[in-house]
């Protein structure tokens, strides 16, 4: 298994700060937000990973030169930003494999309280390699921020099969109040998706939009995974992570 962390976003919540210093070398304890990240992908099984990053942010790879990553760590430079699935799609290259699933974790979304993709994986393994994606419930007036499912079933142990997924829907149109929380287990054939998928919401290109079109094709599961997300993007996320990863 390879995963990929999309990192080459400017960080505009943290700005002035990030103009200077990428959020995702925000100190978590000793140590920066994405080098936690790396740590969760490394101990889930992943033996590469691939970060999409931006020529603006040489911080990033300088951490690792200082402390080196437990598994190898590929760069890939994301020269324009045309949303979440554009960046999925710059590393398609690292992928070549079909037979491999791809981890994705957000640069800005730290997990505590358990491996949110180790516990995935299990999932997906219990369920013949299928597509897993990690979910929590928000509030309805919340849910035109995320990726929004519609289980197709009742959910057992935490995992549910997907009807179908939106990607931020008002409030009076979402299926449900289940959002997508900064995890994915993809199955590889979600780049040929992404490579023909056209702009969504916000002119994006949006990897929601390429996991509903996937699921015609493929099963998917949601699974509200074992902690808690903490989005270190904003100020108040980061608080929270602060508490969460307390050294």
């Amino acid at each position: 298994m390879k995963a990929l962390i999309p990192a080459a976003g400017h960080g505009t919540r943290f700005a002035p700060y990030t103009k200077l210093v990428p959020k995702e070398l925000l100190p978590i304890g000793t140590r920066p937000a994405l080098a936690r990240i790396v740590d969760e992908a490394a101990d889930a099984g992943a033996d590469e990973v691939v970060i999409v990053t931006s020529p603006e942010k040489p911080l990033l790879k300088r951490w690792f030169e200082i402390e080196p990553a437990k598994v190898k760590v590929t760069w890939i430079d994301q020269l324009e930003q045309h949303g979440l699935g554009h960046a999925v799609l710059q590393a398609a290259p690292c992928f070549a494999d079909e037979t491999e699933p791809v981890l994705v974790l957000l640069g800005d979304a730290l997990v505590s309280g358990g491996n949110a993709s180790a516990a995935m994986a299990a999932i997906s393994r219990a369920h013949g390699g299928a597509s897993v994606i990690g979910c929590e419930e928000v509030s309805l007036d919340r849910v035109s921020r995320y990726g929004i499912m519609k289980p197709a079933e009742a959910e057992k142990d935490g995992a549910f099969r997907l009807a179908d997924i939106v990607e931020k829907p008002k409030p009076e149109a979402a299926p449900s109040t289940l959002a997508v929380a900064g995890r994915y287990l993809l199955d590889p054939a979600i780049f040929r998706y992404l490579a023909d998928q056209t702009a969504g919401v916000g002119g994006e290109i949006q990897l929601t939009d390429a996991i509903r079109r996937m699921l015609a094709e493929k099963s998917v599961y949601g699974y509200r995974y074992p902690g808690r997300r903490h989005d270190i993007g904003n100020p108040q996320g980061y608080l929270r992570a602060l508490e969460a990863f307390a050294d």
